[in-house]
Order: structure tokens, then C-alpha cells, then sequence
């Protein structure tokens, strides 16, 4: 500020004989208010710099939250109805080996139609169940042939690659099953391996 007033001071003084129309006499000037109004402006500028920039971070941070948070409900939604889904896989593995056993005692060799009658209620039952299931995102695995992933599968025994490329699925003991893509059951599968003779 001081060198502010002395270069204005000087000024003044050796441009005090040219005084024409405009003398300074005739409008004082306040050197010292018109620097302190620079330096309070500057001030200002710098924390309407920071402010501003708080003002985008803030922004930026609630957007996050927001995005966050949809995801969040958007995940809840589709699976709040994870453990629920579990527990019903179960059944429909009680289900699909009643109805198999039924269709082995049903066979053309046995008449008994009541036996027939049952194991087609059960197969009606057992397509329906896996209609509704279909409906609400979950879905069985079928990944005898695939490769062995083990974010999916669950190698329970090996068998002999007859026929098959060695690291493919060749049986499943227990059906996997996927909601909405996330795997909530791992299949157990048999893994075929290169015989060692």
C-alpha cells in the first residue's frame, strides 16, 4: 500500500505545474482509498475463485451420492428377493426328482394311470415354477459342455474325457441358478479330465 500512495504522491507532484482543466485541486483524489478498493477487489476475486470452485466440488459430490444411492435402489429391487430365491431353488430340486422318479415309474411297462396323472401334474407344476422364476429374473444354469468357470460352478467329482474337451462340464449333480446375471447357487459339476492310463 505504501508504495501505492508514494508512486501516486509523485505523480501528483510532477504533474502539479501541467494543472490544466482537470486540476486535482478541483477534484481531490484519495490515493490510499482507491488502493485499498484494489486490493479488497482482488480479495474478492480470489474467494469468488474458491467459492465457486467449493460450489462445483459440492455439485460433484452430490451427484455421486445421487448416483450412488439409485444404484443402491435400483440393487434392492432386484435383489431384495436374493435369500427368498435360494430357498425356492430348493424346493424346485424336490420337485424336478419327485417328477423324475415318477416318469420312471410311469413308464409304458407300468399302467397304472394314477401314477401317469401325477407325474404329469408334477411336470405342469415343476414348468410353471420355472415360468415364474424366468418372470422374476432367476434363471437354472445349463452349462454341461461349457468351460469350468469357477465364479459359477463348483467341481464336486472329474470324470473321463470321452468325447469331450478336458476342462468341460460334462455333469451336474446340483442345478445353478443366476438372478438378474449375479449367481446365488453354484452348480456342482463333474469336470471331464484326460484319462490317465
Amino acid at each position: 500500500e505504501s508504495s501505492c500512495v508514494f508512486s501516486t504522491a509523485a505523480q501528483q507532484r510532477s504533474t502539479g505545474d501541467e494543472c490544466g482543466p482537470e486540476d486535482p485541486r478541483d477534484e481531490p483524489r484519495h490515493p490510499l482509498s482507491d488502493c485499498a478498493l484494489e486490493h479488497k477487489a482482488i480479495k474478492l476475486e480470489e474467494q469468488v475463485r474458491d467459492l465457486t470452485e467449493r460450489y462445483r466440488k459440492a455439485l460433484a459430490d452430490s451427484e455421486n451420492v445421487r448416483r450412488r444411492t439409485q444404484k443402491f435402489v435400483e440393487d434392492a429391487k432386484l435383489f431384495g428377493i436374493q435369500s427368498f430365491c435360494r430357498d425356492l431353488v430348493e424346493v424346485a430340486d424336490i420337485l424336478e426328482k419327485t417328477a423324475e422318479s415318477a416318469a420312471e415309474e410311469a413308464e409304458p411297462s407300468n399302467p397304472n394311470p394314477t401314477l401317469k396323472k401325477i407325474y404329469e401334474g408334477l411336470s405342469l407344476i415343476e414348468a410353471k415354477l420355472q415360468s415364474v422364476f424366468a418372470k422374476h429374473g432367476l434363471q437354472k444354469m445349463n452349462p454341461v459342455g461349457g468351460k469350468y468357470d469357477p465364479y459359477d460352478h463348483e467341481i464336486v467329482c472329474h470324470v473321463p474325457a470321452e468325447g469331450m474337451q478336458p476342462g468341460t462340464i460334462a455333469l451336474v449333480t446340483q442345478d445353478g441358478y443366476k438372478l438378474h446375471g449375479r449367481t446365488i447357487r453354484h452348480a456342482l459339476v463333474g469336470v471331464a479330465v484326460e484319462s490317465q492310463e
